[in-house]
């Protein structure tokens, strides 16, 4: 495997990072190169960029200026904080099942770009040092994966590495940062290799949008007025891609190696299609269908366009642990989803609005100019922004964000 990278090294810790395809990738690329013209190959390419249609535009917003994810990101920050108990818990968990060893690898699968990439790994590296301090055990060498899509702005997380070894990391030993591009639905890592998975907000993004949509129109995602065939088709796409991220990272983990994941979820249970009327999907809808009205997009253009994503509830998510089987619940816990405008008056609906159409721009903005081009996005989210305003009262919200812990089951290998 090429590795290329830097050494970072302070008093109390060496820092390295590396860019590391996945055995995947390698695998792949093997294959394509080996006894094959050009033609072949280029073939080959155009036939997985067919079938893996949005995987390429399905990133959050590069860069560090005022539209992208890195400068839109509060959100994901709150939702960490909420999270960090049970990632402070399972990590303690973890030593202690796997009674304090030399080395740990730690994955952030979905990490994006910025700033809050780095939250999650300090808060699980400072966990484990000051745990060791305290039961007196020295700690471990630490190898802390960092996980998205090719596509994804690494570059832009690169630049924050001085900002992720000054997080006042209390270690005592060395930890190593590693860039692993490719899709949390593949295989990214050896087998048995990991030790404690970490996902935050990327779960709810499917691998593709799900066939059989044709029937919902003039609507991105599932409303109070779509057909049932349009949430069946969602809830089938999202048990078939969480059923496959459960079967391959039980391929990658250590046994009572520990997940855990946090999800954009829904707290309705009786009606599939109910979504609150300020649902930002629902948004988003409103405002193409403003611009269709406007003669700026085509109805046909809008008709076709619907996201790969899917809000499941903790039961749906319970149910597929279970039926998957590789993994035993520790922890299930749902967090309102509040974007920091529930009580605000009517003089900061206008803020509120913007700034909550600058998260949603900077989360899909690469799937929406994939599609409509980049002429219409500005005069979007200006829509969106107004649409925003005139809900912020409200209060009886469906979205939430739910949190999991799982534990790897014991395996028992076959002599």
């Amino acid at each position: 495997m090429i590795e290329c990278g830097t050494v970072y090294r302070n008093n109390s810790s060496c820092f390295t990072f590396k860019i590391c395809p996945s055995p995947t990738s390698i695998n792949k690329t093997t294959k394509r190169c080996n006894g094959k013209s050009e033609n072949e190959r280029k073939n080959g390419d155009e036939e997985r960029i067919s079938k893996y249609s949005f995987v390429s535009p399905l990133c959050m917003r590069g860069g560090d200026g005022y539209n992208s994810y890195s400068s839109n990101s509060l959100l994901q920050r709150r939702v960490l904080s909420k999270a960090k108990p049970v990632l402070v818990k399972n990590t303690k968990d973890l030593m202690i099942n796997l009674n304090f060893p030399t080395y740990i690898k730690v994955a952030d699968l979905g990490c994006s770009s910025g700033q809050n990439t780095f939250l999650a790994m300090s808060e699980i590296i400072n966990t484990i040092n000051v745990f060791c301090q305290q039961r007196n055990q020295n700690p471990p060498e630490i190898d802390c994966c960092l996980n998205d899509l090719p596509s994804n702005d690494f570059n832009t997380t690169f630049k924050f590495i001085q900002f992720f070894n000054g997080m006042n990391i209390t270690s005592k030993g060395s930890y190593f940062v590693y860039g692993v591009p490719g899709s949390f639905y593949s295989r990214l890592f050896p087998r048995r290799s990991l030790h404690f998975v970490h996902s935050s907000y990327g779960l709810h993004w499917l691998s593709k949008v799900p066939e059989g949509l044709e029937k919902n129109k003039m609507s991105v995602y599932i409303t109070n007025s779509s057909p049932l065939s349009t949430y069946k088709a969602y809830l089938n796409q999202f048990q078939r891609d969480f059923a496959t991220f459960l079967k391959l990272r039980s391929e990658e983990m250590v046994s009572n190696g520990r997940m855990v994941l946090t999800f954009i979820g829904r707290n309705t249970i009786d009606n599939p299609l109910h979504r609150d009327c300020c649902h930002f999907w629902t948004l988003l809808s409103k405002s193409l269908r403003d611009l269709v009205a406007e003669g700026l997009v085509s109805a046909s253009k809008v008709d076709s366009f619907y996201l790969p994503f899917y809000d499941p509830n903790e039961k749906e998510i319970k149910e597929m642990v279970q039926k998957e089987g590789s993994f035993e619940i520790r922890d299930l816990e749902t967090h309102g989803y509040d974007l920091g405008h529930c009580n605000q008056d009517e003089s900061k609906r206008s803020k509120s609005g913007q700034n909550e159409a600058n998260y949603i721009r900077a989360v899909s903005e690469p799937l929406l100019v994939a599609h409509f081009g980049d002429a219409i996005i500005s005069i979007l989210f200006n829509k969106f922004a107004c649409h925003v305003s005139q809900h912020v009262s409200c209060r009886n919200k469906t979205t939430v964000s739910i949190v999991v812990s799982l534990t790897k089951k014991k395996t028992f290998l076959m002599s």
